[in-house]
C-alpha cells in the first residue's frame, strides 16, 4: 500500500464563480491529472452516486452539462421506490452550479505524465425524474429557499419581529441558514478484537476523553484535518472522544490493538454546502485512515455497552443587511434579558411541537436507536435545556436540544440538536427541521406575543394549557433527566419516544394534519414521503434479517460454558444463560425462537409485530450479555 501523502499544491475546490465554460476549460486543461468527472446525486436513503466520465467527454459536452443536462441512470441504481419504477425508471442528473465542486484524488493511482494522483471532479447534482427533482439535495434546497422567502415576508408583515432584534425589515438584503456538524467515529485495527468490558471500564474512567493521540492514529487524524482544510472546510478541532482503550506497543515501537473514538469539527457553512461537506468528510476521513491500515466506522452504535457516535448538528439563521452587517435571527435584542428572539422562540417551539415529524429523518436505523439509551450522553426524550438562568449557558448533555449562547457574542446563538448520528441523512434532517421551525415562527410572529410571553409558554409546567404547545408536555429541563426522573416520569412528561424504526416512521404513515407541515411550499410531497418511508422500512427489515440476526447468532455461538460443575452458583447462572440462548436462537417442539419469529413477521409484512419482536430480542440480548459477563467474572 502506497503511504498517504498530502499534496498541498493540488487543486481541491472549484468555486461557484468558475462554473462557466471558459473558466472550467482553462482549469481542467491546466490540471491534466484530473481525468474523470462524477455527478453526485443523493437519493432518499442518503446514498451518493459515483461514476467515472472521462474528462474529454465532459469538455466535449460541457455546455449541455452546465445547462443541467448531465447524465442518465435507471431507477435500480438509486433509492426512489414508487417513483423510479421498472416501467418508468429513467433518472437524470441536473448539475448544481450554485455550490462548490470538489476534486477527489486516488492516492494509489498516480498519473504517469504528472506524477500526481489521478483526480475525479465531483459535481453535486440533483436527481430528476419526469422533470421533477426527487432527491435529498433538492428537498433541502427547496426547504432553504422557502425558509428564506417566508422569513423575509414575515419581517415585512410583522415589523415588531425585526424591531425585537434591532433592525428594520427594509434593511435586510437576504436570509441564510447556517449549519455545522460534529462528526464522531470509531477507529480500529482490522482483525483485532478488544474486550467490550475493557472498553466499558475505560469509558467509565474517562481514560480516553480528550487525551493525546499517538502513533498511526495521530498521523491519520492530523492528515485528515490538513486534507479537510485544503477542501475549504476550515476545521476547528479534532480530539479523542469518550470511547476507546489504550493501544498496546509492540517490540518494534508500533501500536496495535487500536480501538479509539474520535471527533472532527469544522466551521459553519450554508445549509446545502454544509450537508455536502459532511458527506465528503466521511469519505475523506475513511480513506486517510484506511491508507494507514485502520478501519473507520460511522455506525451510530458499533459496539454494545460503550458510547455510540453522534453527529450533533448546530443551526441558526442569519439576516444579511444591505449595509454589509450580519444579524443572528435567533439572538434577542437584549442578551441580558432574553434567551431568544421572537424568531428564535418560534423556531424552537415549532421544532419541539413537531419533533415526531423530524425524528423519522434522524433516527432511522436500528443502531441509531441502540445509541439513544440512558447512560451514554445521548438524548432519549425530546426536551430542551436553555441554561439555568440567563447568564449561565446550557451544559446539560441529557437533552435533545441545547441552546448555545454567548452573552458577549450574539452571533454565536444557535441550537444544538443532539440526536443525529453519522448515518443520519443530513439533507432530509435539515429540511424537516426547517419546515417545522417555520410553522412555529409563523405562529410566534402572527400571535404578536413578545419574547417574555413566548418564553412563559415554552417553559410552562406539565398540564398547563398552551396556545401553541401541547398541554400534557414538559418542554424544558435543566436537570439530568436520567437522575432526576424515573423512566415512567420521562415518558409521561416528555412523551414516550419511539423504540424502533417502525415506531418512528409510523408518524409519516398517518393521514392527518401533520404531514402538510412537511409538504408546505412543495418542499416535501406525499409521494416523496411515501417513497422515503417505503425505502426505510425495507432497509430496516433487510438489516434485521441479513445483518442483525446473523451478528447476534454469531455472538451467541461464542458464549460457552467454562465453570466447575461443583459450583452451584455457576451452574444456576449458566442455566439462565442457556435458557436465553435457546429462546433467542433455537426452535423447539414447544416454541419458535425469537429469530425465527422475526423472520416470519418479515415474510408476513407484520411490521407492528416485527417492532415488538425486535424490542424483545434487544432486551434478551442485553440480559444475555450482562449475565455472561457476571458469569465470566466469577471464574478463577
Amino acid at each position: 500500500m502506497r503511504p498517504f501523502q498530502i499534496y498541498p499544491d493540488l487543486l481541491y475546490v472549484i468555486p461557484v464563480s468558475t462554473h462557466n465554460e471558459d473558466q472550467l476549460t482553462q482549469i481542467l486543461d491546466a490540471n491534466p491529472h484530473i481525468q474523470f468527472v462524477s455527478f453526485v446525486g443523493i437519493d432518499l436513503a442518503g446514498n451518493d452516486t459515483d461514476e467515472k466520465i472521462p474528462i474529454s467527454n465532459f469538455l466535449s459536452n460541457i455546455k449541455g452539462y452546465l445547462s443541467g443536462h448531465a447524465v442518465q441512470t435507471d431507477g435500480s441504481s438509486v433509492v426512489l421506490p414508487g417513483i423510479a419504477t421498472l416501467n418508468d425508471g429513467q433518472v437524470d442528473f441536473e448539475t448544481d452550479t450554485d455550490v462548490n465542486w470538489f476534486v477527489d484524488y486516488n492516492y494509489e493511482h498516480i498519473c504517469p505524465n504528472t506524477n500526481l494522483p489521478i483526480g475525479t471532479l465531483r459535481i453535486p447534482s440533483f436527481l430528476v425524474h419526469n422533470g421533477n427533482r426527487v432527491c435529498s439535495r433538492s428537498i433541502l434546497k427547496r426547504a432553504v429557499d422557502r425558509f428564506s422567502t417566508v422569513i423575509m415576508d414575515t419581517l415585512r408583515a410583522y415589523p415588531h419581529v425585526a424591531a425585537d432584534i434591532g433592525f428594520a425589515p427594509e434593511d435586510v438584503d437576504h436570509v441564510e441558514l447556517l449549519v455545522a456538524t460534529e462528526l464522531e467515529f470509531w477507529v480500529s485495527s482490522p482483525d483485532e478484537t478488544i474486550s467490550a468490558q475493557l472498553l466499558s471500564i475505560s469509558e467509565s474512567l474517562k481514560e480516553q476523553y480528550w487525551k493525546r493521540t499517538k502513533g498511526v492514529v495521530r498521523t491519520a487524524l492530523e492528515q485528515s484535518i490538513l486534507l479537510l482544510k485544503l477542501y475549504g472546510f476550515d476545521p476547528e478541532m479534532a480530539h479523542k472522544e469518550v470511547g476507546g482503550v489504550k493501544a498496546q506497543l509492540s517490540g518494534k515501537g508500533e501500536f496495535h490493538n487500536i480501538m479509539e473514538q474520535l471527533e472532527v469539527d469544522w466551521k459553519y457553512s450554508t445549509a446545502l454546502q454544509s450537508a455536502d461537506y459532511e458527506l465528503l468528510a466521511r469519505i475523506f476521513i475513511k480513506e486517510v485512515f484506511r491508507m494507514h491500515g485502520l478501519d473507520v466506522s460511522f455506525s451510530a452504535k458499533p459496539l454494545h455497552g460503550v458510547a455510540g457516535s453522534g453527529e450533533h448538528t448546530h443551526i441558526n439563521a442569519v439576516a444579511y443587511l444591505k449595509n454589509g452587517k450580519k444579524v443572528n435571527l435567533f439572538s434577542p435584542g437584549n442578551m441580558k434579558k432574553d434567551f431568544l428572539s421572537i424568531i428564535g422562540w418560534g423556531a424552537l417551539m415549532g421544532f419541539m411541537k413537531h419533533y415526531s415529524l423530524i425524528n423519522p429523518f434522524i433516527s432511522v436505523t436500528s443502531d441509531a436507536f441502540l445509541r439513544l439509551q440512558p447512560g451514554f450522553e445521548a438524548p432519549t426524550h425530546p426536551v430542551v435545556s436553555l441554561g439555568r438562568d440567563i447568564s449561565v449557558p446550557s451544559r446539560n448533555r441529557t437533552v435533545l436540544i441545547g441552546l448555545i449562547r454567548n452573552m458577549e457574542s450574539p452571533s454565536q446563538t444557535r441550537m444544538e440538536i443532539r440526536s443525529p448520528n453519522p448515518h443520519t441523512n443530513t439533507y432530509l434532517c435539515l429540511a424537516a427541521t426547517y419546515q417545522c421551525m417555520l410553522e412555529g415562527i409563523e405562529y410566534a410572529a402572527s400571535s404578536k406575543r413578545d419574547t417574555s410571553s413566548l418564553e412563559k409558554e415554552f417553559c410552562k409546567p406539565y398540564g398547563e394549557k398552551g396556545d401553541y404547545l401541547e398541554q400534557n408536555r414538559l418542554y424544558r429541563s435543566e436537570d439530568d433527566i436520567f437522575v432526576h426522573y424515573s423512566a415512567e416520569e420521562r415518558d409521561t412528561l416528555f412523551g414516550k419516544p419511539p423504540s424502533t424504526v417502525y415506531d418512528s416512521l409510523r408518524t409519516l404513515l398517518r393521514d392527518d394534519y401533520l404531514i402538510p407541515v412537511l409538504c408546505a411550499g412543495g418542499v416535501f410531497s406525499d409521494r416523496l414521503i411515501a417513497s422515503y418511508t417505503h425505502a426505510m422500512l425495507d432497509r430496516w427489515q433487510m438489516e434485521l434479517a441479513d445483518r442483525i440476526i446473523p451478528d447476534n447468532l454469531s455472538r451467541i455461538r461464542r458464549i460457552d460454558p467454562c465453570h466447575d460443575e461443583d459450583s452451584e452458583y455457576d451452574v444456576l447462572l449458566w442455566k439462565d444463560i442457556q435458557s436465553i440462548k435457546l429462546r433467542l436462537a433455537k426452535d423447539t417442539s414447544e416454541y419458535v425462537s425469537i429469530f425465527k419469529e422475526i423472520r416470519l413477521a418479515i415474510d408476513a409484512k407484520n411490521l407492528k409485530e416485527l417492532s415488538r419482536l425486535q424490542q424483545l430480542m434487544n432486551a434478551l440480548q442485553t440480559e444475555l450479555i450482562t449475565l455472561y459477563s457476571e458469569y465470566l467474572l466469577n471464574q478463577i
